[in-house]
């Protein structure tokens, strides 16, 4: 483990831990608590935890200034809006809207959800990044092909985001997938932009896992942006075009198939799902 990647991952954790020390000590930190899957009181607090350490952690580790600016937009933008989702998006007048379909269904109706909010914000967050970690694509290429490249960077970060979003609906699920994910990308040079997720992986992983944080859309949303543009930086179209044609599929899938439906039919996926969490 290089030295910058152990900065990262220790500086990931670290602030995590401080952050959701700090959170939950708040006189109204019991506006976070909500009820999980199986009728369990558990607190989001875990959500903007994880975006602060994940984010610092990936700036700290981060090898150009270009990156870090990009980690630092893309972990804020998408920790940020999605906290506000949590939070907004609590309020019965929201609930009634699901899905992408039904944010813009109450968009033609003169309702701006915090569902749309945070997909708006997700996206921005993730072409802002996309641009910063391609500025030298205008002097390479013609100007459509610099925008495509940007494009699809913004496809994946945004993409990865929702997906791990996606995946965050059982205790430490999200933050497993992660791991699956980060850690290769924590090898070789640049390892220290994904490092910071890991390390808060690692940090709140038992606190997932033992029901008492939630990760939500802030931390979910925060976590895939990272590393999204941990891939971006480290990939070029071909790469990214790849990415986010799985992406894609994936979240199509979503839309048809239940993924934890799919996990319990497969008994690999459900032992690893299941592997350290509370027994039913």
């Amino acid at each position: 483990m290089t030295f910058s990647v152990a900065r990262s991952f220790a500086a990931g954790a670290l602030t995590a831990r401080a952050a959701l020390a700090w959170i939950r000590s708040d006189r109204r930190a019991d506006r976070l608590h909500r009820t999980n899957f199986r009728g369990r009181t558990v607190t989001l607090a875990g959500g903007p935890a994880l975006a602060a350490g994940a984010t610092a952690g990936a700036v700290l580790g981060s090898r150009t200034p270009s990156v870090a600016a990009a980690a630092l937009v893309a972990g804020a933008g998408a920790g940020l809006t999605g906290f506000y989702d949590d939070v907004v998006g609590a309020r019965p007048q929201q609930r009634t809207a699901k899905g992408f379909r039904g944010h813009l269904g109450a968009l033609r109706a003169g309702r701006v959800t915090s569902g749309l909010v945070k997909i708006a914000g997700v996206g921005a967050a993730g072409l802002a990044a996309s641009a910063l970690l391609s500025p030298g694509a205008a002097r390479r290429a013609s100007r459509a092909a610099a925008l495509a490249d940007v494009l699809l960077g913004a496809g994946v970060i945004a993409g990865a985001a929702n997906l791990v979003n996606l995946l965050d609906l059982r205790p430490g699920r999200a933050l497993k997938a992660a791991a699956v994910v980060g850690a290769p990308l924590a090898v070789g040079r640049g390892g220290g932009t994904s490092a910071g997720a890991l390390g808060v992986g690692a940090e709140l992983l038992p606190a997932d896992l033992g029901e008492d944080i939630m990760l939500g859309d802030a931390g979910a949303n925060a976590l895939g942006a990272l590393l999204g543009v941990a891939f971006v930086a480290r990939t070029g179209p071909a790469g990214r075009a790849v990415a986010l044609s799985v992406l894609a599929a994936l979240t199509a899938a979503s839309e048809k198939v239940s993924f934890t439906r799919v996990i319990q039919d497969t008994p690999w996926l459900r032992a690893l799902d299941e592997l350290g969490r509370r027994p039913a």
